[in-house]
């Protein structure tokens, strides 16, 4: 076995090998994967094999897509027999609700590039003439997907990157990894040691004790699956040519299909779910455990499958003639760990998929992609291992997987939030807000208000405007005529310290960082390729300290950026001083009248100037007040040491009464920053782009060093630049753009949504979007396609709402 390598693999099923194929089909080929036993001897080699098309992620669908297009070709290009069967499948819309989910991954599809079609309880029984379809409205019709034998398509995989030039070594069990003081990695095992520039976990199930080797945390948990055999039906072995499609059903929160001329059942129960190993120390698996089953448990799963003999009768006469009772990784939001792991540069994990044998190329793909070219095609944000930071413990992590199991199919509406592990992050001020109605959101653990419910209505949950469109429009009357408070704890917060401070900001970010104390600057990190991996509020507090804020999902992320960019002999100390501050928001006309009344610091603009921040009392308080704000009026972030934010808060209210001050919520923040045309972190300005299509230049200082400036430069010069972003008015019905939809001129596919929302100060229906060169013209026309529907939408040249920030400037 060789002793050096580029990159090590450690684990051999489908998320492992998937890589190894893909970064030898990148160039990377000086690349050792390590299984300790056979390939396909963890997970999947007992997975049923699904591989579907349809899902409402834009990203995730991306990924489906790879895997199936992948899988088809796979066997001709190897010789090596994949089990492939492009059978298509059918998912069941019960609702009104499903079914215009339908239409949105519809419109998904469209950009994908799968062959999808909403088709009705008719068509269903023509395509499957054995099924029972009472309560069904509409099936979706997936046509390019089906399944494969999990360990045949992945042998062939390997032997593809084999035959690339990638090495496989089996039956050689990985015994510990270090990281040595030049960066580079020594892995342990039991055939000698490999040093190598990255390591990967792929170790499914025993992820979370390989991350551990380098002090990494890994959130997922081992949810056990079970799916049964039926023995041959006789439907089946009439029709030997025939094969029925994967049928996904919400009625018995299940798959079903044909397995050669049997029948294959899938159970997601909805309750009395376990985990792996529980009776075990730690709940870890056997490191010599290979090919593990646990004996068949038909109690939790019965109830379910009397509701599948009722959809396929078929199926009730037949016998079972086995049970697959298995572990499978499920995690906080179903979605797997596909990226870097936190703390550790060049670690990188791939593993987390509940449904690892459809994403396993794909995420091979975009995660090659992303280790050999600094950034992948799709948005990575959603795949990231850091989306989920030191609040996610084990008990919050079991809470939300089987949470996710239960919900596998039991669709999640717009808004809608499960109340598993929560809250995990709260400031003093959850339960008073509470109290006064707050309807809460959570981001990276944090619990920030979404709305207000002041009558005590419940939200009607729905892709469509709804009982609460009213009161948002309230709020957002509020802040644009009045004043609004809103406490936002969620914000990354770093404190950056010493001599190289500034310099350090100043080369790893695109505009230039403040010259004078107090400055205030809206900045973007890029990666080498230019493509946007960060955005920072920088606010420069002294010549020797800036305080920096992100978003909340990007706190380990940033933290990464900021760490792994300071060099050798720079002044610099980075402090994530995350939990030791909230943020009160105070916006709107009156918001200088409220806190001159509690603060003895002169809030005009003679001595408080827009874009500008100072430390001053408030209420008796100490805090960081800057004057800037997402909601585009006169205003100011109040960032306020935790434990006093809710006597900050009292004593706002207090003030703000005469003022007519009412709370808000992030709904009304999203319609405001919408008439702003502000554009989003990790929605409109991820990875997949530079600042020149995302038309951030004002934000680009040419004039400077900074990383990735050579690859802005040549997209300047008209590199590969092929999109741009547009700020559109939609002529909407009773729904807004959602992100995702297909943009069409005609038959054509011209864009993509990213997100949208309603306008309730300027009474529009607002959107971005990325299209084609040469529809972006201010007064240009195209349609979106919104549950089913063609809405024209027209771009607009300047944000709806003052454009010129004069209330900003007030």
């Amino acid at each position: 076995m060789q002793s050096q390598a580029k990159v090590v693999i450690v684990g051999g099923g489908m998320m492992g090998v998937g890589l190894l194929y893909h970064l030898a089909l990148e160039g990377w080929t000086d690349v050792v994967l390590v299984e300790k036993g056979e390939l396909t001897s963890g997970s999947t080699w007992h997975a049923a094999g699904q591989c579907p098309s349809f899902i409402a992620d834009y990203n995730m669908a991306k990924v489906h897509h790879h895997s199936n297009t992948l899988y088809s070709q796979l066997e001709e290009m190897t010789g090596h027999p994949t089990g492939w069967h492009g059978c298509g499948g059918i998912r069941f819309a019960l609702t009104q609700e499903e079914l215009d989910y339908f239409k949105l991954v519809e419109s998904v599809s469209r950009n994908i590039g799968y062959r999808m079609q909403v088709i009705s309880p008719e068509e269903i029984r023509r395509i499957n003439p054995f099924v029972n379809t009472d309560g069904v409205l509409a099936g979706a019709w997936t046509l390019d997907d089906g399944h494969v034998d999990p360990s045949s398509c992945c042998n062939a995989m390997a032997i593809a990157a084999k035959n690339l030039g990638a090495t496989i070594v089996k039956y050689n069990r990985v015994l510990g990894i270090k990281q040595m003081a030049n960066g580079e990695f020594e892995v342990e095992t039991e055939q000698g040691n490999i040093t190598c520039e990255h390591v990967v976990n792929a170790g499914g199930c025993y992820a979370d004790r390989i991350s551990a080797w380098l002090g990494v945390k890994t959130q997922f948990t081992n949810m056990l699956h079970q799916y049964v055999v039926t023995e041959p039906i006789k439907e089946f072995m009439d029709r030997p040519n025939e094969e029925i499609p994967v049928m996904r059903d919400p009625y018995p929160s299940a798959y079903y299909r044909q397995e050669q001329m049997s029948g294959l059942i899938g159970i997601y129960e909805r309750a009395d779910t376990a985990v792996a190993w529980a009776d075990k120390p730690g709940r870890y698996q056997e490191w010599t455990a290979e090919n593990e089953l646990f004996p068949a448990n038909y109690e939790p799963i019965m109830p379910w499958l009397e509701r599948v003999m009722e959809r396929m009768p078929i199926f009730a006469e037949a016998g079972i003639m086995k049970v697959i009772h298995g572990a499978i990784s499920h995690t906080i939001d179903s979605n797997p760990l596909v990226g870097p792991a936190p703390g550790v540069k060049n670690f990188w994990l791939a593993t987390g998929s509940s449904i690892g044998i459809a994403q396993g190329a794909g995420c091979g793909k975009y995660l090659a992609q992303w280790m050999v070219h600094g950034a992948a095609e799709i948005n990575m944000v959603g795949l990231d291992p850091r989306r989920f930071g030191d609040y996610a413990d084990q008990a919050y992590t079991d809470a939300k997987a089987h949470r996710e199991y239960w919900d596998m199919y039991d669709l999640v509406l717009p808004g809608e939030e499960r109340p598993e592990g929560r809250p995990a992050r709260v400031t003093p001020l959850y339960e008073k807000l509470k109290a006064k109605g707050a309807v809460h959101t959570e981001s990276f653990g944090w619990e920030r208000p979404k709305w207000f419910s002041l009558d005590g209505r419940e939200e009607d949950y729905g892709f469509r405007r709804n009982n609460v469109f009213e009161v948002v429009r309230e709020e957002c009357k509020a802040v644009r005529e009045r004043v609004g408070v809103f406490e936002l704890p969620s914000f990354s917060k770093f404190m950056v310290t010493g001599a190289d401070a500034g310099k350090l900001l100043d080369r790893v970010t695109a505009n230039r960082i403040s010259k004078k104390d107090g400055g205030i600057v809206l900045t973007h990190g890029l990666g080498k390729n230019g493509r946007i991996e960060a955005e920072f509020t920088i606010t420069r507090l002294a010549e020797d300290r800036y305080y920096c804020l992100s978003g909340a999902t990007a706190q380990l992320r940033d933290g990464d950026l900021l760490n792994f960019a300071v060099q050798d002999g720079e002044d610099v100390t980075i402090e994530d001083i995350t939990l030791d501050k909230s943020v009160v928001i105070v916006a709107g006309p009156h918001a200088r009248d409220v806190l001159s009344k509690i603060t003895d610091t002169d809030l005009t603009n003679a001595n408080f100037r827009w874009l500008t921040g100072q430390e001053i009392s408030i209420a008796g308080i100490d805090l960081i007040a800057l004057r800037v704000n997402y909601v585009g009026e006169l205003g100011w972030e109040l960032h306020v040491p935790i434990d006093k934010a809710g006597d900050l808060y009292d004593a706002i209210w207090s003030a703000g009464e005469e003022f007519g001050i009412a709370d808000f919520g992030t709904y009304a923040m999203n319609s405001l920053r919408l008439e702003k045309a502000y554009a989003g972190w990790g929605v409109e300005l991820t990875n997949e782009i530079t600042p020149v299509e995302a038309k951030l230049d004002r934000f680009v200082k040419l004039d400077k060093d900074f990383v990735g400036k050579d690859a802005v430069l040549r997209a300047k010069d008209g590199g590969d630049v092929g999109i741009t972003i547009v700020y559109i008015e939609v002529d909407a019905g009773d729904t807004d753009v959602a992100g995702g939809e297909a943009v069409m001129l005609g038959d054509e596919v011209i864009g993509v949504t990213t997100s949208g929302g309603y306008g309730h100060h300027v009474g529009k229906s607002l959107a971005f979007a990325y299209v084609n060169n040469g529809h972006d013209a201010p007064g240009s026309t195209f349609d979106i396609e919104i549950l089913g529907e063609r809405r024209q939408a027209t771009v607009l040249s300047k944000p709806a709402y003052d454009p010129k920030n004069e209330r900003l400037r007030a």
